[in-house]
């Protein structure tokens, strides 16, 4: 295919990566963020072995591992009884795989430097709020109506509150979740807890505290902690006026270990209140704008999926542009390329949530003694592991265009990985 000139809507994860990919296959890209200065927002996360593959074809994966901190497995207890529910590990799988926990400021510090290292565009200050299609081009317009540019191609990675997405003819059918959660990043002198473990604890599946580390946002800083408490969004306002010692006290009493991060919150301006939506977009093309990450696809965070989702929708959008005659086709081998992956991971959301996240004592007494009993079994502790890593089936099948199994293009990064392991755990 041609040189195109690409517009991406969004300075996240998600568009940085694309900067940074489809620049490297010799197109002129163009990044266009409505803030002032192109910032990370949110807490911390999960990379999983597909996301961090994607990393590597960048040679991001280093400086990723460098700051993050590797996750072996998911633990989550009862908080009253101390009984085991959850206990996911990554080594149920074949390969030394394992996820990576970052803070979302190291993620996106790496591949902002990484994108201002090449030298690639970045325009501030653009609120975005539609498109129009004129002589094969896309042009973007501003909250004045104004053209903000005109492109072969627009990538929409602005996330889950999309203006593009919403106005187009294939515009995404939303369902507010009614869970969400109050995140902090908060440092780890003092507290006991597992370096290599998201570990959770539940009562019921009306309550859900979760202790993630998070490495580093840069090289040199201390190691910090995503901490997070689950909560009805519309119960937020009533659990502000109860007050922030209620709240505490309330987590003390589920978990005492948590006292030395509790401590550091004076403030509720210190967390901020998470919301999910469960929304899809198919196909995840309009015209010439190809839908990348929340802007396409976006659900609850139970199988800590997001950032990788972004990631392989980028890495599938550059396979499709490379190996494609023309741009409609490339647009088309992208949308198949992601259906199945998508729409599983989707599903698999929808299914585990309401087992955590809801207001069912029935659900909640299943997952404690059925759903936990079975996962503790051979041939289950391999499958949610493969859940957990998104490597169920393959991300890229049916690749349309050409092969691209994920497995064969990273086999530099599981390598990487293995040799890593001991490394960071040190």
């Amino acid at each position: 295919m041609k040189t195109l000139d690409i517009g991406i809507a969004g300075a996240g994860p998600a568009g940085l990566a694309a900067a940074l990919m489809l620049s490297r296959r010799g197109h002129r890209v163009e990044l266009l963020e409505r803030f002032e200065e192109a910032s990370p927002v949110g807490s911390g996360l999960m990379l999983q072995p597909t996301g961090l593959t994607v990393l590597d074809t960048l040679g991001l994966l280093q400086p990723m591992l460098a700051l993050g901190s590797r996750i072996d497995r998911l633990y989550g207890a009862d908080a009253k009884s101390g009984r085991t529910v959850l206990d996911v590990r990554y080594d149920a799988l074949a390969g030394g795989r394992f996820g990576l926990a970052v803070q979302r400021a190291a993620l996106f510090n790496t591949l902002h430097d990484a994108v201002r290292g090449a030298g690639l565009k970045v325009r501030t200050g653009i609120t975005l709020t539609g498109a129009r299609v004129e002589a094969d081009k896309a042009v973007l317009l501003d909250a004045e109506g104004r053209e903000a540019g005109a492109y072969d191609l627009v990538i929409d990675a602005s996330g889950a509150r999309s203006t593009l997405s919403a106005g187009s003819a294939a515009a995404p059918k939303v369902r507010e979740l009614t869970y969400g959660a109050f995140w902090a990043t908060l440092d780890s002198d003092g507290l006991v807890h597992d370096r290599h473990a998201l570990v959770q604890r539940y009562d019921q599946a009306r309550v859900m505290i979760g202790l993630l580390p998070a490495g580093r946002a840069r090289v040199g800083e201390m190691e910090r902690v995503a901490f997070f408490w689950s909560l009805k969004v519309a119960d937020a306002d009533r659990v502000r006026e109860a007050g922030l010692g209620r709240w505490k006290a309330r987590i003390l009493d589920y978990w005492p270990d948590c006292a030395p991060l509790l401590d550091q919150i004076a403030d509720w301006e210190q967390l901020t209140l998470a919301r999910y939506a469960h929304r899809t977009m198919r196909p995840p093309v309009s015209g010439r704008i190809a839908f990348v990450g929340d802007s396409a696809h976006s659900t609850s965070p139970q199988l800590g999926q997001g950032a990788n989702m972004a990631l392989l929708d980028v890495a599938a959008l550059a396979h499709a542009l490379d190996h494609a005659s023309d741009l409609d086709t490339a647009l088309a081998a992208y949308a198949a390329a992601r259906r199945r992956h998508v729409a599983l991971f989707q599903l698999l959301s929808l299914a585990f949530t309401p087992f955590y996240q809801s207001d069912s004592t029935l659900l909640a007494w299943l997952r404690d003694r059925l759903v936990a009993t079975i996962a503790r079994t051979p041939p289950m502790q391999a499958l949610l592991a493969s859940i957990v890593s998104g490597t169920l089936i393959d991300p890229f099948a049916p690749a349309g265009l050409g092969e691209c199994d994920w497995r064969a293009v990273g086999a530099p990064a599981h390598r990487l990985l293995r040799s890593a392991s001991d490394a960071i755990s040190a």
